[in-house]
């Protein structure tokens, strides 16, 4: 009995996948940005549930060509799926095609809608950027922003770019945006200077969480009476936006992002091509005071 149970489940080992699906997460973050950590989660419990790996990888320099460099790499161990944000069409669509000529199924996150299907990714999963910001602008606007200013962080990426031109859309302005760099001390700086330099600017968009909460420290120090809204969620925005300090923030549900290529690949790879017939967007909603407290535990987790 003893030998037929064992050789019964030899044979059922030997019927059994060699290995498991494994699966590559490139992003453009230079680790500063608390956003990025809940992409990586959504991914990473994805793969748990259908039992599969995930690599995550990020170019610490906010390179584009060391991030090409990092898809470059993956492509070139054969995964099963390849997840990448897309900032930057034409510094990382050479990289993506070579990994779907390789025969690599990719989707797209987070930045990049208009580009990803010209550079071979099967969709797209996060928010329309520029209707994101038009939203964002038009209810500025309704609120009393006749003067605005964007902070972007990302002077490369394009999705940011369109959030800061969707905003004025929404406002009926020319853009009026600067380059605040990612880092916190320069972003409070860069935004004061701008405040005391034009004291006419009454309205802020901080295309990210970290600059959201660094703009209105600017905002405190200068004493200056200006609308902030914001992109994107961390327990230090909902605080602001519950202090006042900030308006409202633009909800792109991360989550998802992380979440959803992970399973859209599994379905792929396991159901013969099995995958949603539209890209998924992810985005946007509002969080403001009515329901910031809802979220709250939420931020910075998994929102």
């Amino acid at each position: 009995m003893k030998k037929a149970l064992l050789a019964a489940t030899a044979i059922a080992a030997l019927a059994m996948p060699a290995f498991a699906e494994r699966y590559v997460m490139i992003t453009h973050t230079q680790g500063t940005d608390p956003f990025w950590p809940v992409v990586e989660k959504g991914g990473k419990d994805a793969a748990s549930a259908v039992g599969a790996e995930l690599e995550y990888n990020y170019d610490a320099s906010g390179d584009m060509s060391g991030m090409a460099k990092l898809i470059e790499a993956a492509a070139a161990t054969q995964p099963d799926g390849i997840i990448v944000s897309l900032p930057d069409a034409d510094a990382l669509g050479g990289a993506i095609r070579g990994a779907v000529d390789a025969g690599i199924p990719v989707i797209t996150i987070n930045s990049g809608l208009e580009a990803s299907k010209d550079v071979g990714a099967l969709m797209h999963i996060g928010q329309p950027e520029k209707l994101a910001g038009t939203s964002a602008g038009e209810r500025a606007k309704a609120e009393g922003v006749t003067h605005g200013l964007c902070l972007n962080q990302e002077a490369y990426n394009t999705a940011l770019a369109d959030r800061c031109q969707g905003y004025f859309d929404g406002l009926g302005a020319e853009l009026n945006m600067i380059d605040v760099s990612n880092d916190v001390a320069q972003i409070k700086t860069r935004t004061a200077a701008a405040l005391q330099a034009d004291e006419s600017i009454d309205g802020l968009l901080a295309t990210g969480p970290h600059v959201c909460e660094a703009a209105a420290a600017a905002v405190a120090e200068v004493g200056a009476d200006v609308h902030l809204s914001c992109f994107d969620m961390s327990p230090g925005v909902i605080n602001l936006i519950n202090d006042g300090a900030v308006q409202y923030t633009i909800d792109q549900q991360q989550r998802l992002q992380g979440y959803l290529p992970v399973i859209f690949l599994h379905l792929y790879n396991t159901n013969a091509g099995m995958l949603p017939g539209v890209n998924v967007p992810s985005g946007p909603g509002f969080v403001d005071s009515s329901n910031a407290s809802a979220v709250a535990e939420q931020a910075g987790v998994n929102r």
